[in-house]
């Protein structure tokens, strides 16, 4: 078993300002350690994580992956976020190249069919249209959770990026909550985008109903 990350670096006061890892976030340590074996066979050379937040996430890929030799890139809206993503790494002796920025929009075009593993635990509670788009602006704490309409907002936005960014082997993790509309996504990606999905772990916590998707180009036939 790969353990939780050390976070003892991080204070109430980068809570504060950043999202503090959470059931959410365990059950997506607990998915990619579900996969660990068939990640280690794929040898994946670049990794990205959307919104790595405390870098809790990134940091445990590098454990689960060891010594890879694998690029992990985080992107982050938030400064604070991108500045506690280096110290998790560095805490945890596991190499972190964090970037400010939306989604992939740092590195997009140098990263096309070239993810072999990409991580989004998005802002997924449903809220106001305003609220979301207003924090994803200010690019604080806000913007970690708040989904705007089936908190869906910033989630749409990369769902039509994925397909670009995979690479032949590449996979995606999703973390989802029952009300973004699960068959939805796979739909959408299986017709819009020709790549299958698939629900790898779920679990309840609290008043919400927590989801894995894993995301991935069809085999050849």
């Amino acid at each position: 078993m790969i353990p939780t990350p050390d976070l003892s670096h991080l204070r109430k006061a980068d809570y504060e300002r950043i999202y503090e890892p959470a059931e959410d976030t365990f059950i997506l340590l607990d998915a990619l350690e579900q996969d660990a074996e068939s990640l280690r066979a794929s040898a994946p050379r670049v990794c990205l994580e959307i919104g790595s937040g405390s870098g809790c996430v990134s940091t445990f890929l590098g454990a689960l992956l060891g010594s890879s030799g694998a690029l992990y890139l985080c992107t982050d809206i938030n400064p604070h976020a991108a500045r506690c993503t280096r110290l998790t790494g560095s805490q945890n002796k596991i190499s972190l190249d964090p970037l400010i920025g939306s989604l992939a929009a740092p590195l997009r075009h140098r990263l096309t069919r070239a993810v072999d593993v990409l991580i989004f635990n998005p802002p997924y509670v449903p809220t106001e249209e305003d609220e979301a788009a207003g924090a994803q602006v200010d690019a604080g704490i806000t913007g970690a959770w708040a989904g705007g309409a089936r908190g869906m907002l910033v989630t749409d936005a990369l769902l039509e990026q994925v397909e670009t960014l995979l690479s032949p082997h590449g996979r995606f993790y999703l973390v989802a909550v029952r009300q973004n509309d699960i068959p939805a996504i796979e739909a959408r990606m299986r017709d819009r985008h020709g790549l299958d999905s698939a629900v790898v772990l779920q679990r309840r916590a609290g008043g919400e109903h927590l989801f894995i998707l894993r995301i991935a180009r069809r085999p050849p036939v």
